[in-house]
């Protein structure tokens, strides 16, 4: 047990993984740039070729703000796992750090990082055209739904993460993560789509996440996707949380 206070060590390994992340240039372009770049594609490659009522780029932002939300989960998953195989926890018990603090370090450094990327892509969609009508306190219940997604996500993440057997595999769990916005509302309405994907965007979770988040900065809430994205991400990050303690209780 650390003899140090939690959150002392939790600061020192959030530092720890925020260098971490400096130094890995793939980390920083599949968390923030790629989603730029997607963002870039979907709507002067394919935008004119999409019928949604509206402007594109007010369609697509808050699905491409998702995809910012997962693009940047794989590096979280290898880190765990990494710290993990090659004997960290090891040295961190030698060093008498406290065991939830490196858990914590990865959700604290994972949520800032997702965070940046955000920003990022709700900056150049404003650059690119990007007009919400959302009211200030739309604005803060919209960033509210993404913080809870991330955190939700971070969590499950790090439970893939512990439960791989290599970093390899560590890093293809979160395929699933990273695919599933491509089968939701993000890019067209899930009503456009063809029998079977329809019903599968119509009932995933990130599906009313997306339309949450659609309805804020539009100025027009949707108090059901509302409900609904918050159910979710409270249900994935409570299988996440409880799921990472249990694996890392029993490899630590």
């Amino acid at each position: 047990m650390s003899t140090t206070a939690p959150w002392t060590d939790a600061v020192i390994m959030t530092r720890r993984n925020f260098k971490h992340t400096v130094r890995n240039p793939v980390t920083v372009f599949n968390a923030i740039l790629l989603p730029i770049v997607l963002m870039l594609m979907f709507v002067y490659v394919f935008g004119d070729a999409f019928s949604v009522g509206v402007d594109y780029i007010d369609y697509a932002t808050p699905g491409l703000v998702l995809m910012a939300v997962t693009y940047g989960l794989s590096a979280t998953s290898t880190a765990v796992n990494s710290d993990m195989t090659k004997g960290v926890i090891n040295r961190f018990r030698v060093m008498d750090v406290s065991r939830g603090a490196v858990l914590t370090g990865h959700v604290v450094a994972t949520v800032a990082r997702t965070s940046v990327a955000v920003a990022a892509v709700v900056g150049v969609a404003f650059l690119m055209g990007f007009s919400p009508a959302a009211t200030f306190p739309q604005w803060l219940a919209a960033a509210g739904v993404v913080l809870l997604t991330i955190f939700a996500t971070t969590w499950l993440t790090i439970a893939l993460g512990l439960a791989a057997k290599t970093v390899e595999s560590a890093g293809f769990a979160t395929v699933p993560l990273i695919m599933l916005p491509f089968f939701s509302s993000a890019i067209v309405p899930a009503e456009k789509m063809g029998p079977g994907v329809r019903q599968f965007a119509q009932h995933q979770p990130f599906t009313p996440i997306i339309e949450s988040l659609r309805g804020f900065v539009a100025g027009t809430p949707a108090t059901g996707a509302t409900v609904a994205a918050v159910a979710w991400c409270a249900g994935i990050a409570a299988v996440g949380y409880l799921w990472a303690r249990a694996r890392f209780s029993r490899r630590a």
